[in-house]
């Protein structure tokens, strides 16, 4: 692999401590920009594997319990110029291989810290998940219909908005200081912070009136008819974003319901409005509407699976998944224009631990 074609993180060496959820997504993309990641397993696993999110790392199994652990390690943390790890606080000091340690030890390094309630604060050492992290910060509240339970998305909204993708941020912008400064620094990505940053423009808006975290009248909760999916005869969805007026004009026409354009926004319309969109994609199946709308401006989309979307003409197009050591996966992304990022396989993975073993 020629050097320009190796990612632009090519040559930065990040240790990563085995754990669950957002720190290995992080570490997957970071090893997917181009850096060499080892992960530091623990002896047994960590009972979740996963071939995609743990693709592009060369791995050594060491009990970091044992002082001859310890030692590795910490000998690791001196060669590194990123370290992630997503133990619940006090974890890694106990262990002798927390920030003050280390970086003092490697004042490069940069130390990110995975949590879900952040390093302090009256829960930072209880346990908790996704749902618990989005509940906290009153985005769950807004999802799903009114008068009924809160509609749980998946856990991308926590473990990997609010989180992985805010400890790649802190990443980042810790090694673009570091270049002046010369330092690293520690990064508490906490959940929590991530998915309250996310809300910033329901935040940011409610007082002006122009959006709404309420169930009952959030445009962009499904609460607006031209903005939420619907059923269709064979039991699949069609999903509708016609916000703009002139998207929901083309949205009308391919309908034939040209005369409710007026009342687009007319709250107290829109359960009627919504009846009457529902009754008519009703009438035929998912794929006769994706066909009819496909190429328009009406803001319309089937609902897929996951399989039918890694077969779909345009994922195809752009190459959104990749096949790789057997397994189709999502490629890298974002997509850069000269040091693009690649999925490495197993023997690339074993030759970058080779590498990192040997100095």
């Amino acid at each position: 692999m020629s050097g320009e074609r190796r990612g632009p993180l090519a040559g930065l060496r990040v240790l990563e401590f085995a754990g669950i959820g957002p720190g290995p997504h992080a570490a997957m993309l970071l090893a997917d920009l181009g850096a060499e990641v080892l992960r530091i397993q623990r002896p047994g696993g960590n009972g979740f594997p996963n071939p995609v999110v743990d693709r592009g790392r060369g791995e050594l199994v060491l009990d970091i319990r044992t002082d001859e652990g310890k030692a590795r390690a910490r000998a690791l943390a001196g060669a590194a110029d990123v370290l992630l790890e997503g133990n619940r606080p006090g974890v890694m000091e106990r262990l002798g291989l927390g920030p003050d340690a280390l970086c003092a030890a490697n004042p490069r390094l940069v130390y990110g810290r995975m949590t879900g309630w952040g390093q302090e604060g009256p829960l930072a050492h209880t346990a908790g998940h996704d749902i618990n992290y989005i509940a906290l910060t009153g985005a769950l509240a807004a999802m799903g219909k009114p008068g009924e339970p809160a509609a749980i998305p998946l856990n991308l909204v926590g473990d990997f908005g609010g989180g992985s993708l805010y400890l790649v941020v802190g990443v980042l912008a810790a090694l673009f200081e570091r270049e002046r400064s010369g330092r690293g620094q520690v990064i508490d990505a906490a959940i929590i912070d991530g998915v309250t940053s996310l809300l910033t423009m329901f935040t940011g808006l409610i007082g002006s009136g122009i959006v709404t975290l309420d169930r009952s009248r959030n445009m962009l909760g499904g609460a607006a008819p031209f903005y939420r999916t619907y059923l269709c005869r064979d039991g699949a969805e069609i999903s509708v974003g016609a916000i703009e007026p002139q998207f929901f004009a083309e949205f009308l026409r391919q309908l034939g319901l040209e005369e409710l354009a007026p009342a687009q926004h007319d709250q107290r319309r829109w359960g009627e409005i919504a009846g009457r969109f529902a009754q008519v994609f009703a009438s035929e199946d998912r794929d006769h509407w994706a066909r009819l709308f496909e190429g328009s401006d009406a803001c319309v989309a089937p609902v897929l699976t996951v399989a039918e979307a890694m077969a779909h003409p345009h994922n195809a197009v752009r190459g959104a998944y990749e096949e790789r050591d057997g397994v189709m996966q999502p490629a890298p992304a974002p997509r850069l224009s000269r040091t693009p990022g690649t999925i490495r396989g197993k023997e690339d993975g074993e030759a970058m631990a080779g590498r990192w073993l040997a100095g």
